[in-house]
């Protein structure tokens, strides 16, 4: 959990405010699903017929997939696998790889690679979630206000325009204010469904699991679809895994329990009770709930809570994007931290402006979250089995489970995952190609980003100077020396600084202190700040030092170094010059055309990436950059 919430947790007022606030951004996705989900069990020539029985049946598959998918499986159980407080998909593996190798135990790849996949099929959702909340709550104009029903679009790109402009202002302070409005929603979904309740009580039945499982035998033809209808209402689970670094366990799990599934659970029965005693209800069976005057208030607060729905996944992207940078799995992008008590909230521009432009064009693109209903879920579903397949080595290896207890734990989360994933599979064709492919180029960008790295690494350590030849040069007082620190970025080998070589080559003097720094990232989320800094003397003014940083944190390596260097090396923070090397990339005439085609895509990613001297918070006055052409 984190340190902002851990405090304090114990403390009831801050508990009941971190709840609230958590419940406008990590339970917006979820707590919008009822604007839609239900009525897509029945909806076009592949619902299932509207009868008592049916609805009853529909009902119950939708709770008892809120309690088994969302309550027992991510509540209970992944919401336990936090690393340091940081949760997402690409912690967890994180996590994985960490315990491995702390068994001695070599890197497991595949491990990583499920995380990207995983990681990048968010990114994908993040895109869809939005445009899918925003729109179904916007067409509650067509039974509210009938003569608006053709500004759906254009408002809803209104709307999306106005939430991306607001990210820049943090989660927490987005929260604060997004909260109480959520309580209000959940509230009156909860009230809703009563008030459908009491005139049709028989619909209660639909709280047996018996129920649901003998509508999908009767309904068989209809199954796959009905499943994937279903799935629909448990989307913004893996969002609240994601979200975790944002608030911690306790809040989400308050808030879950006493707030969000009694309110959807009472407004799912509610609209199967409406449409039992009205089966026209069904065009639009959620904003029917509400007698005609409230319809249009409805629609307005429908329309502030999908504002805030699509907050999760936006929240969990910024932090899958902090992740992946700091991990090496993507080139360095500008990274605002927008708390002073919350590490785990941060904002990235980049990401903010794809989304907003990716989910705009999605609003015009599909016009009606009926069609939009046809792209998503996929690659959600896709998300949530890979949890599932990564739960088992986590159960095995991080909390030392046995096998059998952890196989047969994970073949229950992958019965029922893989069930929703066949269901939505169905919706490949026409659209649900659409957000695999993104995820695909995420993942893709990934891979070349990693693949790069790796080969350039190789190349500079092939050509680099062991430490210790510079070592004898300088004992034989060989080179000049000039008054002053200059600090060098350094590998983590015992190899000279690509930079420093050159340094000497051109200006042939060294400085009288050089700094060897070498900036490492830990499996963990922050570092602890006795271990931040490891300093080693190498003699003749030489000294290495190593910095740790979590893998949830932006390096500040001047505030680091002030704060943590020894006294003994009489470190002057407005003295010293840092020294970068800014490569160009070349291809050696030998490489294939993949690899020049990888490598002639990494160039691009190094050469837009953010510079290192913001990413690294150096002060840029103090900054030299010295040019290198580097063939891999």
């Amino acid at each position: 959990m984190n340190k902002s919430h851990a405090d304090h947790s114990g403390h009831k007022p801050h508990l009941a405010v971190t709840t609230i606030a958590a419940l406008g951004i990590v339970f917006g996705d979820i707590g919008t699903s009822p604007l839609y989900a239900f009525r897509e069990c029945f909806a076009g020539h592949h619902g299932a017929p509207i009868n008592p029985a049916n609805l009853v049946g529909a009902a119950s598959l939708i709770v008892w997939s809120l309690l088994l998918v969302v309550s027992v499986k991510y509540l209970f159980i992944i919401l336990k696998l936090d690393n340091k407080g940081e949760g997402g998909i690409l912690a967890l593996s994180t996590l994985i790889r960490g315990a491995v190798r702390g068994l001695g135990e070599p890197d497991p790849k595949k491990i990583l690679m499920l995380g990207l996949a995983g990681a990048a099929l968010i990114y994908a959702d993040g895109m869809l979630t939005p445009a899918i909340s925003v729109l179904s709550a916007v067409e509650g104009l067509s039974v509210s206000a009938p003569w608006l029903a053709h500004w759906t679009v254009p408002l809803a790109v209104v709307i999306l325009a106005g939430l991306f402009s607001i990210q820049k202002f943090g989660t927490g302070q987005v929260g604060k204010y997004f909260g109480p409005v959520v309580l209000i929603w959940f509230s009156t979904l909860a009230l809703l469904g009563i008030g459908a309740l009491w005139h049709h009580p028989q619909v209660l039945w639909a709280l047996s699991p018996w129920q649901g499982a003998t509508f999908l035998v009767r309904e068989w033809n209809h199954a796959f679809p009905l499943l994937a209808a279903v799935f629909l209402a448990v989307t913004g689970g893996e969002a609240l895994y994601a979200d975790l670094g944002h608030f911690g366990t306790r809040p989400i799990r308050v808030g879950w329990f006493w707030v969000v599934l009694p309110a959807l659970v009472l407004n799912y029965l509610g609209q199967a009770a409406l449409l039992t005693a009205d089966p026209s209800a069904i065009r639009s069976p959620f904003f029917l709930l509400a007698p005609d005057f409230l319809q249009l208030p409805l629609t307005i607060l429908a329309t502030g809570a999908a504002i805030i729905a699509s907050q999760a996944l936006i929240s969990g992207a910024f932090s899958l994007t902090t992740q992946a940078v700091q991990l090496g799995c993507l080139s360095r992008v500008r990274i605002l931290h927008t708390s002073e008590h919350s590490i785990g909230q941060v904002y990235v521009p980049v990401v903010n402006h794809i989304l907003a432009v990716a989910c705009i064009l999605l609003v015009i693109l599909f016009k009606t979250s009926s069609a939009l209903a046809g792209a998503y879920g996929v690659a959600i579903s896709l998300t949530m089995t890979i949890t599932s397949m990564l739960f088992f080595s986590a159960a095995y290896k991080v909390w030392g489970w046995s096998r059998f207890k952890a196989g047969l734990v994970t073949a229950l989360f992958i019965a029922l995952d893989g069930s929703f994933l066949a269901a939505n599979a169905l919706k490949i064709y026409p659209w649900g190609w659409l957000p695999l492919v993104v995820a695909g180029t995420v993942m893709s960008i990934m891979l070349i980003w990693i693949w790069g790295r790796s080969r350039l690494y190789a190349r500079i350590l092939q050509d680099s100077l062991p430490i210790d030849v510079l070592l004898k040069d300088l004992h034989k007082g060989k080179i000049h020396r000039v008054s002053g620190t200059a600090i060098y970025m350094s590998g983590k080998g015992l190899q000279v600084p690509t930079a420093l070589l050159h340094n000497l080559k051109h200006n042939q003097v060294l400085h009288e202190r050089v700094i060897l720094l070498h900036v490492a990232t830990l499996d963990e989320p922050r570092a602890n700040v006795n271990e931040m800094l490891d300093f080693e003397d190498l003699g003749d003014g030489v000294n290495r030092v190593t910095l740790r940083f979590g893998f949830a944190e932006t390096p500040d390596v001047p505030t680091a170094l002030k704060l943590r260097m020894p006294e003994t090396a009489r470190f002057q923070p407005g003295k010293a010059t840092y020294f970068l090397g800014r490569e160009t990339y070349g291809v050696g005439k030998k490489a294939t055309f993949i690899d020049r085609l990888r490598m002639s895509l990494f160039a691009v990613m190094a050469r837009n990436a953010s510079s290192a001297t913001a990413y690294f918070q150096l002060p840029p006055g103090r900054v030299v950059e010295l040019g290198a052409q580097i063939t891999l």
